[in-house]
């Protein structure tokens, strides 16, 4: 993706990009065969899918607000094997590119704290201290989120990286809120539990129209169909109702997914397709 600005209504929304890494594909999808889902996203010889670390930036009247923050730069040789992960061009980078620092930033939202959401919180400084990469910034968790972070189980444990989001805390910038939120006009945060309990999406309406960035409720859009849910959901049974939900709402009102994981569709619509749903790739302008 690039830097280039899409007008909705009264916002500017630009997309960003921390990078690309790899996980398992049979993880990534489930139940669903793999003589499904490698139709819809190949495999490598190590049966890992390449999956992208797509951000968004708005820019509204009031505020300029950042959606997620990839992996960032804080891991360590060994870590970036393991997922093969390359961060080309960069977050920051990709801020630069629009026009903007990451002072200029007033809010970050994570959709939960898993380390490829939000391992760009915070950045290495000087003497190693780890510091909010957005130093102006509030970043806004969902409070239940910030609990499991605190008190991971042993399944989980190794997702939530504690330097990612306690300098959050520290340095006064965390924002917790509880359930449905208005962050800035046209911009509210919905609970969309299942990958997490308490995971949570975007809502971006201005002008008449929605842009809904999913997160991990539907992580790419080779995960439209409702029994393509990932083995790493928590909840996996709750992401299949919270997905009838939002395409529910989606398709009433005519709404545009942003895709946090899909390295060649950044958004798309769904659209009936007898008794089941299919994507409906866009070109947003």
């Amino acid at each position: 993706m690039s830097a280039k600005a899409i007008s909705w209504g009264e916002f500017r929304i630009f997309p960003l990009c921390d990078g690309r890494f790899y996980l398992d594909g049979g993880a990534m999808f489930g139940v669903v065969p793999k003589t499904l889902w490698e139709k819809k996203a190949p495999a490598d010889a190590k049966n890992r899918i390449c999956l992208s670390l797509n951000s968004l930036l708005v820019q509204t009247p009031k505020a300029l607000v950042l959606i997620e923050t990839g992996i960032g730069t804080k891991s360590n040789q060994k870590f970036s094997d393991i997922y093969a992960i390359s961060l080309e061009p960069g977050l920051l980078a990709d801020l630069g590119q629009a026009g903007f620092r990451a002072e200029d930033v007033d809010y970050v939202i994570n959709t939960h704290l898993h380390f490829d959401h939000c391992g760009g919180n915070t950045i290495r400084g000087e003497g190693e201290a780890v510091l909010p990469a957005f130093a102006n910034a509030s970043y806004v968790i969902q409070a239940g989120e910030w609990n499991d972070a605190l008190h991971p189980n042993e399944r989980d444990r190794a997702s939530y990286l504690a330097e990612n989001f306690l300098p959050l805390q520290d340095a006064g910038r965390l924002h917790l809120v509880h359930g449905q939120a208005q962050i800035n006009e046209g911009i509210e945060v919905v609970p969309t539990p299942g990958h997490t309990s308490s995971h949570q999406s975007i809502k971006i309406t201005s002008g008449g129209r929605t842009l809904f960035y999913l997160g991990d409720l539907v992580p790419t859009s080779a995960h439209i169909g409702l029994p393509y849910i990932m083995s790493y959901d928590l909840f996996p049974l709750i992401t299949l109702e919270t997905k009838k939900w939002v395409y529910e709402q989606a398709l009433a009102g005519d709404w545009t997914f942003a895709f946090v994981h899909d390295p060649v569709h950044a958004f798309g619509k769904i659209r009936r397709a007898g008794l089941k749903v299919e994507l409906q790739p866009v070109d947003v302008v």
